[in-house]
């Protein structure tokens, strides 16, 4: 299995944590908020993608809107690979801070 990139497990745990809102500016939107940082678009749109691709997201179109012009957003979804994939990579950062905090302890 390939191990998740920090920014690519943000976005998997704000698409679980949105939902049915789970669309590109509302993510950026909450991940902001969270990292205490303004993200750029394209921080969120280019991991978005690739998470796509790799079947760990998968995405469909809610209905069009006249704030948006007639645009539907797309909305994202986790698939049981992503769910497998962040219970992965929560398994492994546990062990790692575990061992952190055993050798800080030693020192």
């Amino acid at each position: 299995m390939e191990y998740l990139s920090q920014r690519e497990e943000q976005i998997l745990l704000a698409i679980g944590y949105l939902r049915e809102y789970a669309y590109l500016v509302a993510i950026r939107k909450h991940l902001s908020t969270i990292v205490w940082k303004e993200l750029s678009i394209g921080a969120i749109h280019i991991p978005l993608r690739r998470i796509e691709k790799q079947g760990l997201i998968s995405a469909s179109f809610g209905e069009s809107t006249a704030v948006r012009g007639g645009r539907r957003k797309k909305i994202y979804r986790l698939t049981s690979a992503g769910l497998a994939a962040l219970e992965e990579n929560k398994k492994v950062s546990d062990r790692l801070w575990k061992d952190y905090l055993k050798a800080k302890a030693l020192s």
